[in-house]
């Protein structure tokens, strides 16, 4: 429509399709803008390549990790594989000192005093000549421990190589407890063995011919099979001083 002037007049239509153009492009920056402020001025595209690189970064920590894991599991097997071993190891240890309890053949000896008729009937004879001594059962356990003795045993109590024991007169003092004849000592190996080295030991010859002489007691008894406690006394050497 034109009007007096000449110049052409919009519709009512033209205006409504303008005014429609304008909010379309209002629009559109306003959508501009939260696009750039959500992508921090970078494109969409962008952005959804960061995403992509994180959860890959993700992918290789998880990665590492997990063979992070993998090894620390197996660092643990050999660990406890070791400790095994160690525990092997303390086990025979406790063995070859006699800390634990151990059954096989063997031998048992009973020495014991000669009767007291003795003192009337052999002249020279004196009473300390008819027991026996802290030197003659040394002497029987040093010949059975050289003949292969593995364990060994004296009266109830489990005995090591260099264990202590006194005599005071006729009776044996042992950790702590008093024991009277007889004297059994008891040792676990090769029964042969013991008895042979027992018979060619100078100091056990010794005795023997006081056996003879005044009748001390002497018995050996090979043994199929025998149980020797644990050690249960201490394990540092006492050192017997001369006043």
């Amino acid at each position: 429509m034109a009007d007096d002037t000449g110049h052409t007049t919009p519709t009512r239509r033209e205006l409504t399709g303008r005014i429609g153009v304008g909010l379309v492009m209002g629009l559109c920056g306003v959508l501009f803008v939260s696009t750039a402020r959500i992508s921090g001025g970078e494109s969409i595209r962008d952005e959804s390549g960061s995403v992509a690189e994180v959860l890959r970064e993700r992918g290789r920590t998880i990665s590492d990790l997990t063979d992070a894991a993998a090894s620390k599991r197996t660092r643990i097997e050999e660990l406890t594989q070791g400790t095994s071993s160690s525990e092997d190891r303390s086990q025979l240890v406790a063995d070859a000192v006699g800390l634990s309890a151990v059954s096989g053949p063997g031998v048992r000896i009973t020495l014991s005093d000669a009767p007291t008729s003795a003192l009337g009937s052999i002249p020279g004879v004196t009473p300390d000549d008819l027991v026996v001594h802290q030197q003659d059962m040394e002497a029987f356990i040093n010949a059975l421990w050289a003949g292969g003795a593995e364990a060994m045993m004296l009266q109830d109590q489990r005995v090591i190589n260099g264990s202590a024991f006194r005599c005071a007169g006729n009776t044996l003092l042992l950790e702590g407890r008093v024991y009277s004849p007889p004297f059994v000592i008891t040792a676990i190996g090769d029964p042969d063995a013991m008895i042979a080295s027992l018979d060619s030991a100078p100091s056990v010859k010794v005795y023997r011919e006081w056996v003879e002489y005044v009748g001390l007691g002497e018995r050996s008894e090979p043994l199929d099979e025998v149980t020797l406690p644990a050690f249960e006394g201490s394990l540092t050497i006492d050192v017997a001083r001369t006043g």
